[in-house]
């Protein structure tokens, strides 16, 4: 029997057990905010425990601690490196009121699908992640180069104490190549992802009586009309590399179906968010003062630099407004025809008769910070069914399909493929 089959075999005997793994992870809730991860990181720890695999804990902030585990395998080879965050987005005090039927801690399983928040960003991921390092640490005399596990807290906020604190203080995860397990959809592989740019922009005026309106000007109306005028930012154009273009192209199709119909136009585009808006004290006062928040998401093609400046060239018009930046990474990509992207289509055609297609993330993820050291990063992941609203829930047969495709992959890439 080849090695291969062993690691298929080994998931098919123990399918109920990684079900139940992902259940209990679920179950130790760890919403970011407050970012408390160390319930789950137990569950963790009791996994890998009991299956007599040594790690590390590094926690720079003892409440969202990390777990590192890494192992040579006796050939020389490359170093590849897992990668999955712990904690989640949270929940209101009043779950049902936000729409959701099922508890979102509880990990319950209905009509095929577990529920609970995290379920499908990220702890099926995380999880395949988890079962990859475990499966593959039996047969790592098989094996060439080294496997690392990163099990981060903090990715909900961008990592400080998290995947950031360790690609910054500890270069031995750095590796070779990244394999994370965010949710992308069975049908896509993720290899880049657009940049976040959050600026907080103030308009003041002097304020006055609702009746007065001859007397100041409203900064809620200023504010308005500088939100219209922010959308000439969609208009910018990217210079888009060539391969990431044709990939764009090709997946673009693909991309509507793993985030919904419409992402695949914006993927080459600049997008422009107003997160929150503030601004009066009484329906007859004339506000004063207006906050808003801008979420800039910039493609892969184009700079902060030239999106700042066509900013400033807009905001410089109204004379009432400050702004500061609260937040930015850039975008970032690597190789859409990569070698592992390669292995992980071969895999997923293997495993399910259809070939996953390169696109991008509209989202954030931590496989960010590893391309940004030009180290390639790909995502495969289920569905992000309910990521972020109510009843998040990922398909179980998704799930083990996210491990088979992680295990094989992996085994793969410290192959050579043989």
């Amino acid at each position: 029997m080849s090695v291969r089959q062993q690691l298929l075999d080994w998931i098919e005997e123990e399918r109920d057990e990684i079900v139940a793994f992902l259940q209990g992870f679920v179950q130790a809730a760890s919403p970011n905010p407050p970012g408390d991860t160390l319930e789950a990181v137990g569950h963790i720890r009791q996994f890998l425990d009991g299956n007599d695999i040594s790690y590390r804990i590094i926690d720079p902030q003892p409440t969202m601690p990390n777990v590192v585990a890494s192992f040579d395998a006796p050939g020389k080879g490359r170093h590849l490196v897992l990668n999955g965050h712990i904690d989640v987005f949270p929940v209101g005090t009043d779950p049902k009121a936000e729409g959701w039927t099922q508890d979102p801690w509880g990990g319950d399983i209905s009509d095929g699908k577990i529920y609970g928040r995290g379920v499908a960003d990220m702890k099926a991921g995380t999880a395949a992640s988890i079962w990859t390092y475990a499966l593959l640490s039996r047969v790592q005399d098989k094996l060439s180069g080294k496997l690392t596990l990163t099990c981060v807290s903090d990715e909900e906020t961008f990592g400080p104490w998290g995947a950031r604190y360790l690609m910054e203080h500890h270069p031995e995860v750095h590796g070779d190549c990244c394999l994370n397990g965010e949710p992308s959809s069975p049908y896509s592989v993720r290899f880049g992802e657009k940049g976040p740019l959050w600026i907080k922009i103030t308009v003041r005026t002097e304020g006055g009586h609702g009746a007065y309106t001859h007397s100041t000007q409203s900064a809620t109306r200023i504010a308005a009309k500088l939100i219209g005028d922010l959308g000439a930012l969609e208009d910018l154009e990217p210079e888009t590399p060539d391969n990431v273009r044709q990939a764009l192209g090709e997946g673009s199709e693909t991309a509507d179906r793993a985030m919904g119909a419409g992402a695949g136009a914006i993927l080459p585009k600049v997008t422009l968010n107003i997160g929150t808006i503030q601004g009066g004290l009484k329906t007859n006062m004339i506000p004063g003062e207006c906050t808003f928040d801008a979420d800039i998401r910039l493609p892969v093609g184009v700079t902060k630099e030239y999106v700042v400046g066509e900013f400033e060239k807009i905001i410089s018009t109204c004379p009432e407004a400050t702004w500061e930046e609260i937040n930015f990474s850039p975008p970032s990509y690597c190789d859409p025809y990569g070698e592992m992207m390669g292995i992980l289509q071969q895999n997923v055609e293997e495993l399910r008769g259809f070939k996953p297609q390169p696109i991008v993330s509209l989202g954030g993820t931590d496989a960010r910070l590893w391309r940004q050291r030009d180290i390639p990063a790909y995502v495969y992941g289920p569905f992000p069914h309910g990521m972020g609203t109510y009843d998040e829930h990922v398909d179980i047969e998704d799930f083990l399909h996210i491990v088979r495709t992680h295990v094989l992959s992996a085994h793969d890439y410290l192959t050579g493929g043989e």
